[in-house]
């Protein structure tokens, strides 16, 4: 159905949706009630964060955890950036705490604590991408701002039934978003999308007659929701190898701190060698001058753009010597480490073999 004949119209969704998310709002820890002042934007902005690639149930243990210890930008600016990642350990997507750190250093050091409150001084700060501001600068400070994740586009998609692939689809749907988002309680507005994406217009078995914009969607009337977005064919996901190294002493493994720069950077982990396209010799071991054991058992772990399957190898060390960038860690505290879940995996099983 074309766009001049669509039963979305800008004034009717804006309306009906406010009123659906009146009665129907989730009740989450960084949200202000419908149609209440804008919550702390310090609370709004870390949730944005946390929820990037995080289902809500995952990110509400740790937003409460974070925000009882660092409840404002000043404190959580003076945080050692190792705290900080250990903190952060189980949400994955590691970029989003480097970043995170740097923001409230900048909003601290540069803006007297305060967030600002417009897009364009928000894409500024550090890990505030489109979505990110838009989000904040709605939520936080009820200005007009067109808020796209993945719930909105999904919902958008089907309003309208864009029959053009994603991602090429994206500035399509970014425009009808746009031509539907009111001026007023623009806050309300992008967190009733997001709802709405979340627990009825699902990626999956969508919930139709319980959806506030039935009758006005062209995908439900053509009786093909589950049809849109439209999805470009997927492309293989490649795959990685390496090897993670459990190097044992009196109780105590070593642990190493990851580059700053990279994939899971800054972290605490296990040794590990190269990841790459063959299965890598034990010449990218540790030397510790002992012999390392090859065990027989591997971690599979998926990451955005690859499969990682890493061997796994063990060595007993009479001496904890001093290791660059490395420490003794006792094996009955590693819970207390922060390890990425790659890591984790891998010591839980290393554990058993003991």
């Amino acid at each position: 159905m074309s766009d001049n004949v669509s039963r979305a119209g800008g004034k009717d969704i804006a309306a009906l949706l406010l009123r659906w998310y009146d009665a129907h709002a989730r009740a989450l820890p960084w949200r202000a009630p419908p149609g209440s002042a804008p919550p702390d934007p310090y609370r709004v902005w870390l949730s944005e964060v946390m929820l990037q690639q995080t289902q809500v149930a995952a990110v509400i243990p740790y937003f409460e955890k974070f925000t009882a210890r660092w409840p404002d930008f000043a404190s959580l600016a003076a945080v050692d950036d190792a705290d900080l990642m250990s903190a952060w350990a189980g949400l994955g997507y590691y970029a989003r705490a480097r970043n995170l750190l740097a923001a409230a250093r900048m909003v601290a050091d540069r803006h007297g604590g305060q967030l600002p409150d417009t897009e364009a001084a928000l894409r500024a700060l550090p890990g505030f991408g489109p979505y990110t501001a838009a989000a904040v600068a709605a939520i936080a400070f009820g200005h007009r701002a067109v808020v796209i994740d993945g719930n909105v586009e999904r919902v958008v998609a089907r309003l309208f039934a864009v029959a053009e692939p994603m991602p090429g689809a994206k500035p399509r749907i970014r425009a009808l978003a746009d031509s539907i988002t009111p001026g007023a309680r623009a806050g309300d507005f992008a967190q009733a999308m997001m709802d709405l994406g979340a627990t009825v217009c699902t990626p999956r078995s969508p919930r139709c007659p319980r959806c506030p914009l039935s009758a006005q969607c062209d995908a439900r009337a053509a009786g093909a929701a589950d049809s849109f977005p439209v999805k470009a064919p997927k492309k293989a996901r490649p795959t990685r190898y390496g090897t993670i190294f459990w190097a044992e002493s009196d109780g105590h493994v070593l642990l190493v701190r990851r580059p700053a720069r990279g994939l899971l950077g800054g972290m605490r982990a296990l040794p590990t060698g190269p990841w790459s396209a063959a299965p890598p010799a034990l010449g990218s071991a540790p030397d510790l001058s002992t012999p390392w054991t090859v065990r027989n058992d591997r971690v599979t772990h998926v990451f955005t753009h690859f499969e990682l399957i890493c061997a796994l190898a063990s060595a007993t060390v009479e001496r904890q010597d001093p290791f660059p960038d490395g420490e003794w860690w006792p094996i009955d505290g590693l819970s207390a480490a922060g390890l990425p879940r790659l890591f984790a995996k891998a010591a839980e099983l290393m554990k058993g073999m003991r």
